[in-house]
């Protein structure tokens, strides 16, 4: 809880942690919520694989009340290698799962009946405590009917490893999306998921920049790398795999630098700093910085401060 509470005091907007295959997140952000007084606190994300509706609208229930309304329920569909591989639930018609799991938490949270979809001959129940303040409810999605349902039901959208320079084609699908909704208004936050290594030495950086998009390309399944050359990155996400076969090595070759790139934050506080610039100005408005595991206290301290002044500009979670 150290990165939590030094961000409280350094003036971050948010503490979001993923939920992968380690610990519990809802049970750390619990104890994040009596740690912290001003972060908005979020999940990100959840799999929808992972709980029920029905649990996870208990459990932002809960961290929504815990942390005096300062909570933010990310949900995505993960990836086929973590739902299969760790929770043995098939990994079919995601879009359909996160439309159906946003439909029934909403209602729970807003003191309604769950709409059933599976058992519908059962007496549906809601909640049995007070209805929360909103929480806001963000969507992870890559795929283009993904990224559709973020416009027309979340509050906030997440890419992860999402190419910078597409950031544009993701918001016209937000757009096709909230336009579902009959609402002109409607506009989710852009909240992309950036993995950020910062350190005083640029190699090291890299290196730390380089694990993130070789392992999430090698060992992740194929989400990631078909994602990427749909969006014209083939040569590089093939070079990034020749590095790593037959053995992983955490490389990213020369001729994948552009990942790098395109999907990570990292160098030198300065570079790291003009890095995320570059994020901001392809319409980032709340980046999530995903930062490596098991950090040393002078790390975490070199991080934060690489990034204050950018993110005071950053948008805070819409209700």
């Amino acid at each position: 809880m150290g990165v939590a509470e030094a961000a409280d005091r350094a003036g971050y907007d948010g503490f979001f942690l993923p939920e992968t295959w380690s610990f519990d997140v809802t049970v750390l952000l619990a104890e994040a919520a009596t740690r912290t007084r001003r972060l908005h606190l979020g999940t990100g994300v959840l799999p929808v694989w992972s709980r029920s509706a029905g649990a996870l609208a208990m459990a932002a229930a809960t961290l929504s009340s815990l942390s005096g309304g300062r909570f933010v329920l990310g949900l995505g569909a993960s990836t086929p290698q973590l739902v299969e591989g760790l929770h043995d639930v098939p990994f079919a018609a995601p879009v359909a799962r996160m439309r159906r799991v946003i439909t029934q938490v909403r209602a729970l949270l807003g003191g309604e009946r769950v709409p059933l979809a599976v058992t519908t001959g059962a007496r549906p129940l809601k909640l049995n405590v007070p209805v929360p303040p909103a929480v806001p409810i963000y969507l992870a999605g890559l795929a283009d009917e993904s990224v559709r349902l973020a416009g027309e039901l979340a509050d906030g959208w997440v890419p992860f490893l999402y190419p910078r320079s597409c950031l544009k084609g993701g918001v016209k699908l937000l757009a096709e999306g909230a336009a579902r909704t009959g609402d002109p208004a409607r506009r989710p936050v852009i909240a992309p998921s950036i993995p950020t290594v910062v350190d005083e030495d640029p190699a090291l950086a890299r290196e730390g920049a380089a694990w993130f998009v070789a392992f999430y390309l090698t060992s992740m399944g194929s989400l990631y790398r078909q994602r990427l050359v749909g969006f014209g990155f083939g040569q590089a996400v093939e070079a990034v795999l020749a590095a790593n076969s037959p053995k992983f090595r955490s490389a990213v070759p020369p001729e994948g630098e552009v990942l790098l790139e395109e999907l990570t934050v990292f160098g030198t506080p300065a570079q790291a700093g003009q890095r995320l610039q570059r994020w901001y100005a392809a319409g980032a408005e709340f980046p999530c910085l995903l930062l490596r595991p098991q950090l040393t206290p002078a790390q975490v301290t070199v991080t934060l401060e690489a990034f204050r002044p950018p993110l005071e500009s950053s948008t805070p979670p819409a209700p």
